[in-house]
């Protein structure tokens, strides 16, 4: 018999995977926070918050090896000020509103740079465009987040090259902003190339409906579990941290290739895809992590991860049926487990190392 056709694009999809997906979880967001002063009302503070990645793209002229050195940001901060601010034109009421200072540093603990500036702004309502996601590659979006304790506008609002204004004071609506993260967690699920092939490992092996129910309730309630804990702040991962964590995730593929490949029987699967859905719980919470969202973590935590499960769902459910004709067949099945299985330890190691060393 012929290898299965479907087999051969499965190979092919996870080499082509390989080299192009190794930071899985790079933020591709930007967060924004404004706060007028109480004591001068016009006065205007802003903070960008973004990767070092996203900065160097904004910012050619910022050298690979020290990019996450505050003097190397200061000294930059013309070309910031060019680059960045200047593409940010703020407005109160349509008139435009003066830059006074800026400022960079770098949270080494959350791993993102912080752009701070001053504005001098008269009275009305703020709007700001953010001319900057131009300078990006396409997929690139922007949170408006504060927290009304903390004296920022409370809400949430999203911006892309499409929509590139904001309104940068009031509420957000709770639909928008709940809707917003929804779209938010389905686009990372169906992008995330390594959740995906983390079950396609788990799913791979076949079993019945209830099994197979039994395995994705496993894998959803715990990376919700570590997903809640750390997007609340209750626990924190640093910068490496958060690289090992996804050094894990990608040895999770890895491993579950591997039993594919060796064992016969995998009735401990269940308790093996819980344990492994706590480590992309993490994965999932450094999307969220270091955004400065304040009060309205919470709806984004129930929007983004309603948002996954929701993706989950539609990829559990067009995989599911073709894994169940498949395994009608057994020859056929068992050429599809050893040539995917393959391929997946293949990717997962190469992710593994590749995100261990940075």
């Amino acid at each position: 018999m012929r290898p299965f056709p479907a087999a051969r694009v499965v190979f092919l999809a996870l080499v082509l995977l390989g080299p192009a997906v190794v930071h899985a979880h790079a933020a591709e967001l930007l967060s924004v926070r404004a706060v007028r002063e109480d004591a001068s009302p016009e006065r205007v503070r802003e903070t960008l918050t973004l990767a070092p990645d996203t900065l160097r793209l904004l910012v050619p002229g910022l050298p690979p090896d020290q990019g996450e050195d505050g003097s190397a940001l200061q000294a930059l901060r013309p070309q910031v000020e060019a680059r960045i601010w200047n593409r940010l034109p703020l407005t109160a009421n349509g008139a435009p509103c003066v830059l006074l200072t800026s400022s960079a540093a770098w949270d080494e603990g959350r791993g993102t740079v912080e752009l701070r500036a001053a504005f001098t702004c008269p009275p009305g309502t703020l709007r700001q465009t953010f001319g900057v996601l131009d300078a990006l590659p396409p997929g690139y979006r922007l949170i408006r987040a504060g927290g009304a304790g903390e004296g920022g506008f409370a809400g949430v609002d999203f911006a892309d090259r499409e929509h590139p204004t904001l309104v940068m004071e009031g509420r957000a609506g709770a639909v928008d902003g709940f809707s917003g993260w929804v779209g938010e967690g389905i686009r990372h699920i169906l992008e995330g190339a390594d959740h995906l092939l983390f079950l396609v490992a788990v799913l791979l092996v076949g079993g019945t409906f209830r099994r197979i129910l039994l395995l994705v309730t496993s894998f959803t309630l715990a990376h919700s579990l570590t997903l809640a804990v750390t997007a609340l702040g209750w626990w924190t991962l640093d910068a490496r941290g958060t690289r090992w964590a996804e050094a894990a995730i990608a040895a999770s593929i890895l491993y579950m290739a591997l039993e594919n490949l060796l064992l016969r029987r995998h009735g401990h699967r269940a308790g093996l895809t819980f344990l492994f859905g706590l480590v992309h719980g993490l994965g999932f919470a450094s999307v969220l992590g270091g955004y400065g969202l304040g009060t309205a973590v919470v709806p984004a935590l129930l929007g983004f991860n309603l948002g996954v499960e929701v993706g989950q769902a539609v990829v559990v459910a067009f995989l599911v049926p073709v894994l169940r004709i498949v395994q009608r067949r057994p020859r056929l099945h068992s050429k599809v487990v050893r040539l995917s299985s393959i391929c997946l330890a293949g990717v997962g190691l190469y992710w593994m190392v590749a995100r261990a060393v940075g």
